[in-house]
Formats: structure tokens, C-alpha cells, sequence
């Protein structure tokens, strides 16, 4: 009988390891495919931004004959600055309040014994499902009566408050994952709710808040439609909103408009480069358990 086993073990063996080969080989070409789709048409756009507007409709696909430096300077004094400054601002105060108000709750949804927390968590997964756009109207309305539109604070509300619920699921399926028993040994020793969640949850749901983050800044990095309706001061324009209004004023150059994207793009990258390990240990761990 082991005899028979270990023969029909044998032949199974090398079936399985072709199908685990090309398995794996399609994975790869995958990959491959999916790279050269991202990381080609960056390369153009960066590549492009050095040319002159004669080697960019002469040859789009070839190299610059000359590296012209002077397109980024031009970008840069054409706006770019004010709009990445703008950008920053509120993408790292959104990246700050979302992530706050959204591990508390998490940490409420997880750790407490709150009434109707079924309720709530379904109350805002369903948030997860309201578009921005319906509610355009009324928000114009409501900022205007606040005294925040055509603010800073005005974007940051409103990407803090459409992102929390997205967020608050991501880092509330983390913190499921996280053993108590240190918990309950810091309880022991006195320590308060308050210490605990900062000293102890927090620094274990490292790699999610790492991931809802980078979520969150690329959310609010790229958001056009708030940032379009909701600011109307040249100096308060973002990234998306003031790359499109410099669009209208180098028109004939378009090596400019390269240069001014690829400005726009380098911050996300340096970003998600920094954090791409947390990244992916976050969602991995979060929604692989």
C-alpha cells in the first residue's frame, strides 16, 4: 500500500510542478505588462518635458536631443510651486485628521463595549457608498454658511469626512487581527484607555495606518471636483485644478505642461517608495487573517 502511495505521489509530482511553473510564469507576464503600462507612459510624459515643441511633434517617441532643464524652471515659475504648496497643505492635513478620527473609531468599534456598535459600523460602511457629487449642492450651501469656502479648511473637511469611512473599515479589520494580551497586561499594571491605545494599539497597527495614509494622500493629492468647486482663489488652487488652469496659458508648449506633470508626480512617488513595505504588510495582514 505505501508502495502504491508513494508511486501515485510520484506521479502526480511532476504535473503539479508545471502547473505551479507556469502559474507562476503567467503571474510574471503579468506583472511585466502591468509595469510597462504604469511606468511607460510616466517616461514619456518625463522625457518629453525635456524637449523642445519642434522634437515633441517631430518625434514624440524619441529621445531629446538636447536636455532642456529651462522647462521645469518655466513650470515652476509659471505656478507650480504655489499649486504642489497648496497640495501639500491639505493633503497632509487631511492624511492626519482621517487617520486620527478614523483609528479612534476603529479602536471604539474593536476594543469598547459601545451600544449599537453593529449599527454603526454598518452606518458607515454605508458612507462608503455615497458619491460626492449628489451631495455638491447642499456642501456649497454648508460651507458658505460656515465661512469656510474658498478655505483651505474647507477641502479638509470635506476629504476627511467622505474618507472616514473607507478608513475607519480598513484599520477596524487590522485591529481585529491584534492580540489583547498586552492590552489586559497594561490595564493590570493601571494604565488608561487613552494610554493604551496610544502607546500599545497605535504602534502595533503601524503598517495599516502606514496604508491608510498613503490611501488618503493620494485620494486627496488627486482630487479634482472639491477642489474645482470649492476654490475659487488662484492661490488656493491644488495640483489637479491649477495644472488645468495653466493648461490655458502654455498651450503651444507643451514640453511646459510635461515639465509642470511631472513636478506634480514626483511627491506621490518619493511616497509611496518610502512606504511601499508598510503598504503592503497593512493590506496583506488586514485582509489576509
Amino acid at each position: 500500500m505505501a508502495g502504491v502511495v508513494e508511486r501515485v505521489g510520484n506521479d502526480r509530482s511532476p504535473a503539479g510542478s508545471v502547473a505551479s511553473a507556469i502559474g507562476r510564469i503567467v503571474a510574471y507576464i503579468l506583472l511585466i505588462v502591468l509595469a510597462v503600462a504604469i511606468i511607460y507612459p510616466m517616461a514619456w510624459a518625463i522625457l518629453n518635458g525635456f524637449k523642445s515643441n519642434l522634437e515633441l511633434f517631430g518625434d514624440p517617441w524619441g529621445l531629446p536631443t538636447t536636455w532642456r532643464w529651462e522647462n521645469f524652471l518655466k513650470a515652476w515659475n509659471l505656478g507650480v510651486v504655489r499649486y504642489l504648496a497648496n497640495s501639500v497643505i491639505v493633503t497632509g492635513a487631511s492624511v492626519v485628521t482621517t487617520v486620527l478620527f478614523s483609528a479612534m473609531a476603529a479602536y471604539a468599534l474593536t476594543r469598547q463595549r459601545i451600544p449599537f456598535a453593529g449599527p454603526i459600523t454598518v452606518l458607515l460602511l454605508g458612507g462608503m457608498m455615497l458619491a460626492p457629487t449628489v451631495a455638491l449642492i447642499p456642501l456649497f450651501r454648508l460651507l458658505q454658511a460656515l465661512g469656510i469656502f474658498d478655505t483651505y479648511w474647507g477641502l479638509i473637511i470635506l476629504y476627511t469626512a467622505f474618507r472616514i469611512p473607507f478608513t475607519v473599515f480598513l484599520i477596524r479589520a487590522y485591529m481585529i487581527t491584534i492580540s489583547r494580551e498586552m492590552e489586559d497586561a497594561a490595564i493590570v499594571d493601571g494604565a488608561s484607555r487613552w494610554q493604551i491605545f496610544w502607546l500599545i494599539v497605535m504602534p502595533l497597527s503601524r503598517p495599516i495606518i502606514v496604508s491608510a495614509a498613503l490611501l488618503q494622500a493620494l485620494f486627496a493629492w488627486n482630487e479634482f471636483v472639491f477642489a474645482l468647486v470649492f476654490i475659487n482663489s488662484t492661490d488656493l488652487k491644488t495640483l489637479p485644478v491649477g495644472l488645468l488652469a495653466m493648461q490655458g496659458r502654455v498651450l503651444s508648449d507643451w514640453p511646459v505642461l510635461f515639465a509642470a506633470l511631472t513636478i506634480a508626480s514626483i511627491p506621490m512617488i518619493l511616497l509611496f517608495l518610502a512606504g511601499q513595505r508598510q503598504f503592503i504588510r497593512g493590506l496583506s495582514e488586514g485582509f489576509g487573517k
